[in-house]
């Protein structure tokens, strides 16, 4: 009897001593947090659930120290307090397909009424409406003279207000090919040089992956097919071979950088899987080898596929200047790409958010979750290809892609519940960047 007394009171004493760690361990959090986020609700896109009545706590680094139930705890009058009301909170999305320095209203050769500096200045403005659009992270695939690079540059120092960018410099191709420049007569070209990040053959590519990184990409693309906005190609073409697709991705691997690949056609998307490229854009014309090839392989492949950019380009794009031959291209491959995206996602692929954003205008790309979820995927999926996916497609789970404790306080407040209706992502109301409110009040 009386061990069975000191069992008892040693097992109070330890879940005395456990509430007390706890309480302890929470007060720590609150009290090394410089600000705290509170709102209705909060989607754990980890988890898969909501969470009523958050207190997030941020540091002075902009990163969550601790989450806690506002209802129950209590933070000093040091502590700044963004109230975000009756709002749903979730965590800052991520497009992992952007083209920053391109507005989507100047199409065709309208583009040659401008010179060269001026697309710098336009993404400047591109990044801001992406940002108040929701999209606190983007990857940007491909630019002219390292707009994005510079643009994130601009950012990290205060100059200019937009979300964190991954950049890729110049995209990667063959002579000829969907990323060289194909408008214009060789009257125009040097002769003999090529044009920055073209390459034909596996050593001259990997040089390119090493130049891009050398000025400061983090990311490498590379064009494996042809292309709908170019001109003298066409998507389903192969234009890389497997073998310089591999030398881009070995390549960037070594140096920590992952690999995203322009493919619409079925051979050039196989030999981008085969090559071990880590993130297949657009994906339109996939067969279903590409498809079981992207399920089986043992490193992780994304499919990014931008399945609502069309409805912009077939209304808008001849007044914008677009050739018909690219609208053409345009209008054959919508339907397939929207019926894959539903065939990839049941096979079980892993998907990402991508929306082709300069294609179709910035501040509308929260418009494709709703296409995303007519085809197929749930609400909490198309929501989760846009943060968790995102975050493990670009290695970057420690950093962004969730409301979680040690990542940046990137957050987004919206009325209602996206859980039932994601089109609710489409107007957003508040966006918190590393703690600090850029949009709302």
């Amino acid at each position: 009897m009386q061990s069975r007394t000191k069992f008892g009171s040693f097992l109070r004493g330890i879940a005395v001593g456990g509430a007390a760690l706890l309480a302890a361990t929470t007060a720590h959090a609150q009290a090394s947090g410089s600000t705290v986020i509170t709102a209705a609700r909060y989607i754990d896109v980890l988890g898969g659930k909501t969470v009523d009545y958050p207190a997030i706590f941020v540091g002075a680094d902009g990163r969550i120290t601790g989450i806690a139930d506002a209802r129950t705890v209590r933070w000093g009058s040091d502590v700044k307090h963004i109230d975000l009301g009756d709002k749903t909170l979730l965590p800052g999305l991520i497009d992992m397909h952007v083209h920053i320095d391109g507005p989507a209203d100047i199409g065709g050769y309208n583009g040659l009424e401008y010179t060269d500096s001026f697309w710098g200045m336009t993404a400047v403005k591109n990044a801001r409406d992406m940002l108040d659009a929701g999209f606190t992270t983007i990857r940007n695939v491909g630019s002219s003279d390292r707009n994005d690079i510079g643009l994130k540059q601009a950012i990290d120092a205060g100059y200019a207000v937009g979300p964190r960018i991954i950049g890729a410099g110049y995209a990667l191709g063959a002579t000829g090919g969907h990323c060289d420049s194909t408008f214009f007569p060789p009257s125009f070209e040097k002769e003999d040089a090529k044009k920055e990040g073209i390459g034909d053959t596996p050593d001259e590519l990997r040089y390119q992956v090493r130049r891009q990184r050398k000025y400061g990409a983090e990311a490498i693309k590379v064009c494996a097919t042809g292309g709908v906005f170019s001109r003298n190609t066409e998507p389903g073409q192969q234009q890389l071979s497997e073998a310089e697709l591999k030398a881009i991705a070995d390549e960037a691997h070594q140096w920590g950088l992952q690999v995203a690949a322009h493919a619409h056609g079925a051979s050039g998307i196989r030999a981008a899987i085969g090559a071990g490229i880590d993130t297949i854009e657009h994906a339109s014309l996939v067969d279903d080898e590409g498809i079981r090839m992207a399920v089986a392989r043992k490193r992780p492949v994304w499919f990014s596929m931008d399945i609502y950019n069309t409805d912009y380009t077939q209304a808008e794009g001849a007044k914008n200047g677009v050739l018909e031959d690219n609208l053409r291209k345009d209008r054959e491959i919508a339907q397939a790409q929207r019926d894959n995206f539903r065939k990839a996602h049941k096979a079980g692929v892993r998907m990402v958010f991508g929306s082709d954003a300069g294609v179709m205008p910035h501040g509308l790309v929260g418009g494709q979750f709703k296409v995303m979820v007519q085809y197929g995927m749930t609400p909490l999926e198309a929501i989760q290809a846009a943060t968790r996916n995102a975050a493990q497609a670009l290695d970057r789970e420690k950093d962004v892609g969730a409301i979680a404790v040690g990542r940046y306080a990137d957050i987004i407040a919206i009325d209602g519940d996206p859980l039932a209706d994601v089109r609710q992502l489409e107007s957003v109301d508040a966006v918190v960047k590393g703690g600090v409110l850029v949009k709302g009040s």
